[in-house]
């Protein structure tokens, strides 16, 4: 505490038991804050230049319940936007959806299978998550329905009109699920899904290449940081496929270049901070993140039920 420079408006600053610090404001600074509150009916924010901050938070996983950590990263990540709003900034709330991945095939294939007139009549898909656990079930003990799912990826990557429609069903239902949270915890979020980027992707993995950053490993194309004791990022498997390495670097650039960022803000648990301190790394050797450019990670603790899994969102709002 020695340490800590003077301040006009603290007082003073106390250690309170493990990991708290109580902070003691001066009442002059309280006064002036009050006063002007009674006077101008609100108060004004300090003068702060402003930038284009993009905060990345919620980010739940389409055909399944949100999570606690989903729920917490919601919360979290609409408190630092209203923050940052009141400061001035320029903020843009992205929902970093998961709604593109192996799991389509297989909700696809199922929904042909369970609703064939699909196309022209719309499933009545109540409860998604027991579809998604049907579809799940399949694709672990049928080999012949697996491959008929991995079929249906390629046909969606390459946007085939009928796995559009079907992959556009599963993701409306699951939207309007997310809705009643968003809507009961006052959340605006502008939604741009892995989907959104899987131009980019294709995109981004020409540019690593050309750059000569990709490294061949076992079939598959890595992608390491600026620092030799993280682990790399796979951003080509060996099958050809794209992964959420892929996808991250590619909404990287395209929020730093096209979006025009200064600052990016991912709020997530704590398990995840390795991940988005080696994507800041990769970002910088690809020469994507720039010395002016801010990337931070806000993490949190991870909140588990009695069988170890993240609670539901229905054991939390009730």
């Amino acid at each position: 505490m020695s340490k800590i420079e003077e301040s006009s408006l603290v007082s003073k600053l106390e250690v309170a038991g493990a990991g708290f610090i109580n902070i003691y404001l001066k009442k002059e600074f309280t006064q002036i804050i009050l006063t002007t509150l009674v006077k101008n009916g609100k108060v004004f924010p300090p003068y702060t230049k402003k930038q284009r901050v993009i905060v990345d938070f919620s980010s739940p996983n389409i055909a399944k319940e949100m999570h606690v950590g989903h729920l917490r990263s919601t919360i979290i990540g609409d408190s630092i936007a209203r923050l940052l709003e009141f400061l001035g900034h320029d903020v843009l709330r992205i929902n970093h959806v998961g709604d593109w991945g192996t799991q389509f095939g297989m909700l696809i294939a199922h929904l042909q299978d369970r609703f064939p007139d699909y196309l022209t009549i719309s499933p009545p898909i109540i409860d998604l998550q027991s579809f998604y656990k049907e579809s799940k079930a399949r694709f672990d003990e049928d080999e012949e329905f697996k491959k008929r799912a991995y079929n249906c990826v390629v046909k969606l990557q390459a946007f085939d009109p009928e796995m559009t429609k079907a992959w556009q069903l599963i993701c409306d239902v699951s939207r309007k699920e997310f809705e009643k949270i968003y809507i009961r915890l006052d959340i605006n979020l502008i939604e741009r899904g892995e989907s959104f980027y899987q131009k980019h992707m294709e995109v981004i993995v020409k540019d690593l290449e050309a750059k000569g950053l990709l490294e061949d490993d076992e079939g598959r194309k890595i992608m390491w940081g600026k620092r030799n004791s993280e682990i790399p990022l796979t951003i080509v498997k060996s099958d050809g496929g794209f992964t959420y390495d892929t996808s991250d670097m590619a909404a990287l650039k395209q929020r730093i270049e096209e979006e025009r960022a200064n600052w990016i803000i991912y709020v997530t648990d704590a398990g995840q901070a390795k991940h988005f301190q080696i994507l800041k790394s990769c970002g910088e050797r690809a020469g994507i993140i720039k010395s002016y450019h801010r990337v931070d990670h806000v993490g949190f603790g991870v909140v588990l039920g009695k069988d170890k899994k993240n609670l539901k969102q229905d054991q939390v709002i009730q």
